[in-house]
């Protein structure tokens, strides 16, 4: 299987020109857009007004240049184990559609860019803050922590949590604890997120000799892993009401969300199909996504008991 997906990534090189949608596709566009979503959520709860339109823009495009950039060198770093792997076969630098220099120089350029935007027209802690994060995943995350320990996807995930507290320092110019609740949900939410996404591909993984959770310790460990921390993401979740962050229509859409994240964890550990992993998977990213919306919602529509 490992010699077939190797022989079609090198057919694949002499196949199509490169064009603008590779490149597109090297910035991981649907991880960015949820990440941004979560920073303008982070902006908003900063204020109780509307967010400056410059700062929110500069803001915007500034830390999605740069999660973009984070996204461009993990296809570099990994394209030779995307190549061992059914679900990354076809990206662009495994394909030899983007070269690994070319790649390399995009990355620097969305990278320095985005950079530059926050520093002159956001602020330095911004700026900072965000470029740590791109070394968190580009660098500790994919070169080290993802082929060393079965717990990189908790280690590594907290550069992916970071971007709520990068909207809200880039209207306050702080770091609030609120900010970083923010960031303790998304921590939270990761690995049950990402491990059943590796529990539906263990036999990519082992292939490719990535230490992930369920070719290290087994998917019925993994399995309960995922319940374990989906239970303790219920308890986070609750933190934002508790300590008067936001309000009833948080904590009514909140325990909605957790109770159906709840629901697929059980069914994953007690009741598993083929398909019930990926499901699991796919409703991690609608939870997160409708989470920071109600959490939106909530702050400019408060209601209290």
């Amino acid at each position: 299987m490992a010699k077939t997906l190797l022989a079609y990534s090198e057919q694949a090189n002499h196949v199509a020109p490169t064009t603008w949608r590779d490149y597109y596709e090297l910035t991981k566009p649907k991880v960015v857009l949820l990440l941004l979503l979560t920073a303008l959520v982070g902006m908003c709860l900063a204020t109780d007004t509307w967010v400056d339109g410059w700062i929110l823009l500069s803001g915007i495009v500034g830390i999605g240049m740069i999660a973009s950039a984070a996204a461009v060198i993990n296809h570099v770093v990994d394209h030779r184990i995307d190549g061992l792997m059914a679900r990354t076969v076809n990206r662009p630098v495994v394909k030899g559609k983007v070269s690994v220099s070319r790649a390399l120089l995009f990355a620097f350029a969305l990278g320095a860019s985005g950079f530059g935007l926050l520093w002159f027209f956001v602020n330095e802690l911004t700026a900072m803050l965000t470029l740590a994060s791109l070394v968190g995943y580009a660098v500790i995350y994919t070169m080290f922590l993802k082929r060393a320990t079965p717990q990189n996807i908790v280690i590594g995930g907290l550069a992916g949590a970071a971007p709520p507290l990068l909207g809200w320092t880039a209207v306050t110019n702080e770091i609030h604890a609120h900010a970083l609740l923010l960031v303790l949900i998304i921590f939270t939410w990761t690995p049950p997120h990402f491990w059943a996404l590796a529990i539906h591909r263990e036999k990519d993984y082992a292939r490719a000799k990535v230490p992930m959770l369920p070719v290290t310790h087994g998917i019925e460990f993994t399995k309960t892993s995922v319940l374990g921390y989906t239970i303790l993401l219920v308890l986070v979740c609750l933190l934002p009401y508790l300590v008067g962050m936001s309000h009833l229509i948080y904590l009514i859409g909140s325990l909605a969300l957790n109770a159906g994240f709840v629901v697929w964890a059980c069914r994953l550990k007690y009741a598993c199909k083929e398909d019930t992993a990926i499901k699991t998977f796919r409703y991690s990213i609608l939870h997160l996504m409708l989470l920071f919306v109600v959490l939106l919602v909530d702050h400019y529509l408060p209601l209290s008991l």
